[in-house]
């Protein structure tokens, strides 16, 4: 749900240090926001202080959210941390394939490009009649 951003609080946090948020404002531009943030029922910050500081700095006055029922400040915390703690990166290899996948999307070879044009060509033919 969208959720006015001056309403959300946030209470002393476990992560001190947000760290460059460039790359993430840059996304956040690019893509929109990809996960909601999470708040309680009063809106109070559980997991997504940085999504929420980046789009605070880009002037954005909504942002989506997930409201979570709980008021117990144990399960709260370890929503917290679960948050940041349960990610499995990219190996180097993974990260590596999906950068040349991502370059042979962008710049198909020669036989493709032109394989492409044909198809778009006989498209517009058959979108006119």
């Amino acid at each position: 749900m969208l959720v006015e951003i001056s309403q959300i609080k946030t209470n002393k946090r476990v992560r001190k240090n947000l760290g460059d948020l460039e790359p993430l404002k840059d996304s956040l531009r690019r893509y929109g926001l990809l996960n909601p943030i999470t708040l309680t029922k009063d809106y109070y910050l559980i997991a997504g202080q940085r999504r929420l500081e980046s789009a605070r700095q880009l002037g954005w006055t909504t942002i989506d959210a997930v409201m979570v029922d709980t008021k117990d400040p144990v399960t709260l915390l370890e929503m917290e941390l679960e948050e940041n703690t349960q990610r499995n990166n990219f190996t180097e290899f993974e990260l590596l394939e999906g950068y040349k996948q991502l370059e042979r999307l962008k710049n198909p070879g020669f036989w493709l490009r032109i394989w492409n044009a044909i198809k778009a060509f006989f498209k517009r033919i058959f979108r006119k009649r």
